[in-house]
């Protein structure tokens, strides 16, 4: 059984898979990558996607891949290695210039729903496990980046998810009670994080993982973010 929603006072968000569409987002970036970084070697393109675990037939991602939920500087290890150079940084580099410049698809339109949370009263943030200034070019790009009062990457200094320091942060930052926040992601990293920190936590289907993954660690499962003002209502 669910629990009744407690009032709540804040929304934190994660982006990818959650403010953004997963697949659509960053499934046609992870092709584009290969591409450019394999340089027309069909090894080097077989070892990248096998250590992002990207199906290249089916030009997706796998649900174990290290893209869903770990910190970008795991991804970055993992492209670093089928690459096979210690250059980390270099690396880093090349990977922050193109998701930058990734095909963003948000999930429901935006702007209208988060201006409608905020109408609300709701203090809303994200944190994500890519870097903080990827973040804030993203939200950017997609016309939102001043609805938001909290944004926080890996490297923002509060740890990554699904530690909660980072979820705390915000918390901390606008002086809300953690329960009185709900973490809203797509992955079981996202809701772990949310429950370690004592919030309410927020599923939603527009990532990798599917509601039977997803459901054990949430208290409520939606179809996509655009559904929050009727869970809300109800």
């Amino acid at each position: 059984m669910k629990k009744p929603v407690t009032k709540l006072d804040g929304l934190l968000f994660d982006k990818d898979g959650t403010l953004f569409d997963f697949h659509a987002t960053w499934s046609a970036w992870a092709k584009g990558l290969i591409v450019t970084l394999a340089e027309g070697r069909p090894g080097v393109a077989e070892a990248l996607a096998a250590a992002l675990e990207f199906d290249l037939e089916a030009e997706r991602f796998r649900p174990g891949s290290p893209a869903i939920a770990s910190p970008n500087r795991e991804v970055v290890a993992c492209v670093a290695g089928a690459l096979g150079t210690a250059d980390v940084d270099a690396v880093e580099a090349v990977l922050d210039y193109h998701a930058r410049h990734a095909p963003l698809s948000p999930a429901v339109p935006l702007a209208p729903l988060l201006e409608g949370l905020r109408a609300q009263g709701l203090i809303l943030g994200v944190m994500t496990n890519d870097s903080e200034s990827t973040a804030h070019v993203h939200l950017k790009a997609a016309g939102v980046a001043e609805l938001f009062d909290f944004v926080a990457g890996y490297d923002s200094g509060y740890g990554a998810k699904p530690e909660p320091g980072p979820l705390l942060a915000f918390a901390r930052a606008h002086g809300l009670r953690p329960g009185r926040v709900a973490m809203v992601g797509d992955s079981t990293h996202d809701l772990l994080a949310g429950r370690a920190a004592g919030m309410q936590t927020l599923a939603v289907l527009t990532g990798a993982a599917g509601a039977g993954e997803l459901a054990p660690f949430a208290d409520h499962v939606l179809a996509h973010i655009g559904e929050i003002p009727d869970w809300l209502a109800a």
